[in-house]
């Protein structure tokens, strides 16, 4: 991180992570690497725990649901107004209506976009997702030693998913 005088960081850039819902979690992390490796504000969606509202209950489109979707599309774009650049989540190339205005508004504003499959910080995070996808995350705990979150088959004591038996 760039640091001016009398040791105060420089402005920092402000980077506005568009994309799918579905890829909030991929988002999430490209946030961290943004601020983490660039000493950027990153913005974009929340990822919210599991307990705010399960698949179960609201299988995609949190914001269509609560009946806010309008409202947060347009707040989407006032990040745009304050970004100095736009980082686009396109996951296998996946750009949905949402983000494809998104990108519309942030290019007629001349704004600079970086693109999750020709970034390195989207080359990083693919990397984590196949080795993690590669190795066996399943909880391990003896049987009679787990409760498991409800609905959720994840064992309380270690956090991670429980074994399909």
């Amino acid at each position: 991180m760039a640091k001016g005088n009398e040791g105060l960081m420089d402005k920092p850039k402000i980077v506005v992570i568009c994309g799918s819902s579905k890829f909030v979690d991929v988002m999430a992390v490209v946030a961290w690497l943004l601020e983490r490796d660039e000493g950027a504000i990153a913005m974009g969606l929340h990822l919210l725990p599991w307990w705010y509202a399960t698949k179960n209950e609201i299988p995609d489109h949190l914001a269509e649901h609560e009946g806010v979707a309008d409202a947060m599309d347009e707040l989407y774009l006032r990040k745009i107004d304050l970004a100095t650049e736009i980082f686009v989540v396109n996951v296998n190339d996946y750009i949905g209506d949402s983000t494809r205005r998104e990108i519309k508004y942030a290019q007629a504003k001349d704004l600079p976009l970086r693109w999750y499959t020709h970034d390195p910080i989207g080359a990083t995070v693919q990397l984590l997702i196949e080795r993690h996808s590669i190795q066996d995350i399943r909880c391990e705990c003896p049987k009679d030693d787990v409760d498991l979150v409800p609905e959720h088959n994840i064992c309380i004591a270690c956090g991670k998913p429980r074994k399909e038996e």
